[in-house]
């Protein structure tokens, strides 16, 4: 990544140096996860869409630790992979929206919420700010070579209310609590970086 674009990581030293960690990272272009996995402050196992992997990039992907998931069904193999990550002591990456989108954490999906309170791991939310600002011109798909796009990691924070609960009324109320934490971030690292 840094031999690509100029990144500016604020915040990496709130990602916790042991222990399982879950990075809540926004998503508004394909660039994102591969940039946090680039600059992250510990290795990242990244949930990541199985049409991700064809041709060379599914060895490589599966190679360098990421868990393929099929978000048309519930998926227990990368389910299970995923926690056992976090089991490890591992940093799982998600993408809580579960899909490419305007990267403003609107809508989260339940899968955040269900590892964070199923695992106990601290949430670290991630904002990645500039990827989507200009296209590049050899490709299109890319933002430019050599721009800056901006890292923000917060605060890490628990998901569950400490009760231990793992109801379906329990997941519901750490989404909500999960969304505004992932926005007031978000505000904050569009503040700080002026973006």
């Amino acid at each position: 990544m840094y031999g690509l674009f100029r990144p500016r990581v604020l915040g990496s030293w709130k990602v916790p140096v042991t222990g399982p960690v879950i990075l809540a990272v926004n998503h508004a272009h394909n660039v994102d996860g591969p940039m946090v996995m680039g600059v992250a402050p510990r290795p990242t196992h990244f949930l990541i869409k199985k049409e991700a992997f064809v041709g060379p990039l599914g060895p490589f992907l599966g190679a360098i630790g990421q868990v393929e998931v099929d978000r048309r069904s519930t998926d227990r193999t990368a389910i299970t992979r995923a926690l056992s990550v976090l089991d490890e002591g591992g940093v799982l990456g998600i993408f809580p929206e579960g899909t490419r989108g305007g990267g403003d954490f609107a809508s989260l999906r339940a899968g955040l919420a269900y590892f964070a309170v199923r695992s106990g791991a601290p949430i670290v939310p991630v904002a990645v700010l500039g990827s989507t600002e200009k296209s590049g011109r050899l490709v299109k798909a890319l933002p430019p070579l050599r721009s800056r796009v901006d890292v923000v990691f917060g605060d890490p924070f628990p998901a569950g209310d400490g009760s231990g609960r793992r109801t379906r009324k329990a997941l519901d109320e750490a989404t909500v609590r999960i969304q505004e934490r992932l926005t007031a971030h978000l505000e904050n690292a569009r503040r700080l970086t002026g973006r």
